[in-house]
């Protein structure tokens, strides 16, 4: 089954010419199934881009998605068109009363900021609290994920002397976890932040288990059971090129930037990367979404009670 967009979302025509299955709302209608309604609360600047990627993982599952775009509600992007966003994206106070199978929340260049100075902190807190009652399962990105265990749990996040930047090779840890079926014993994962989790603080919290981690970048992915919630701090959901994107922008811009570690074929920036990531993200998604298949309720009025 394909996933659910608008026909006019900019993610439906660059997804028809990768393969992956997309289907109207018009022609969803035709179908007597019920879509496992999952919402992506976009906090990256480049929303068309973010969008994509995480519609790219979603959509590639047997199972029939509807994608619900979801936005801070007083909060203005600088980086997309108004239009855009009036169009496609809906304001989390208009979307609170509804039920959601699932929900990404993905990562915001914010990490030198403490929470609660960010602008739109009390929403977040608000949005979080309400994926207990609203959501069945959710997935923190990154600062998404990394807030969420400072929200429920208290663990902070610590700066780092320099940017983690690159592809670092990842343990999996729990091999038996359905959520990294298929999985191979040692994995690539992109990595871009200036902060981290400490594996010890994760350790002292009763219930979260970490699942994939790094001996350079330290805990990736940790499941938290007890509210529903994975979270990854490193991003398997990024392009071939996310990573020269960020490079060539830093550089472009006079920045102190190092050349992201074993991404460009010999470290050599005039090569293209290549992708040794991909089959991990669809794995890790797409195990996510069947996750969910098998324990949400089919009632949506179900869902958190």
């Amino acid at each position: 089954m394909p996933i659910k967009l608008p026909a006019t979302l900019p993610a439906f025509d660059v997804l028809s010419r990768e393969g992956v299955m997309v289907m109207s709302d018009t022609d969803a209608a035709r179908q007597d199934i019920r879509p496992l309604r999952i919402g992506l609360l976009n906090l990256m600047p480049k929303k068309i881009q973010t969008e994509t990627q995480f519609a790219r993982l979603i959509g590639s599952t047997p199972l029939q998605i509807e994608l619900s775009l979801i936005r801070m509600s007083e909060h203005e992007t600088k980086n997309t068109a108004a239009e855009h966003m009036a169009e496609f994206y809906r304001p989390f106070q208009e979307v609170k009363s509804e039920r959601f199978d699932g929900l990404v929340i993905t990562g915001a260049p914010i990490e030198h900021l403490p929470y609660e100075d960010v602008t739109y902190w009390n929403e977040l807190t608000e949005i979080l609290d309400w994926t207990q009652t609203h959501v069945h399962n959710s997935f923190g990105v990154c600062w998404g994920g990394m807030a969420m265990l400072w929200h429920f749990h208290g663990i902070n996040k610590h700066m780092l002397d320099a940017k983690a930047f690159g592809c670092f090779r990842h343990r999996n840890l729990a091999p038996a976890s359905p959520y990294l079926r298929g999985f191979s014993d040692d994995l690539l994962i992109p990595v871009s932040r200036w902060t981290e989790l400490r594996q010890p603080e994760i350790d002292e919290v009763a219930g979260l288990n970490t699942l994939i981690a790094s001996d350079q970048s330290g805990p990736c992915l940790v499941e938290d059971p007890g509210h529903r919630a994975l979270m990854i701090f490193n991003h398997l959901e990024y392009d071939s090129t996310t990573l020269k994107d960020e490079y060539d922008r830093d550089v472009a811009a006079g920045k102190a930037i190092n050349v992201p570690q074993n991404y460009y074929p010999d470290d050599n920036p005039a090569k293209m990367p290549l992708n040794r990531w991909r089959s991990h993200a669809h794995l890790l998604y797409g195990n996510w979404i069947n996750q969910i298949y098998q324990t949400t309720p089919y009632d949506l009025d179900l869902i958190g009670q």
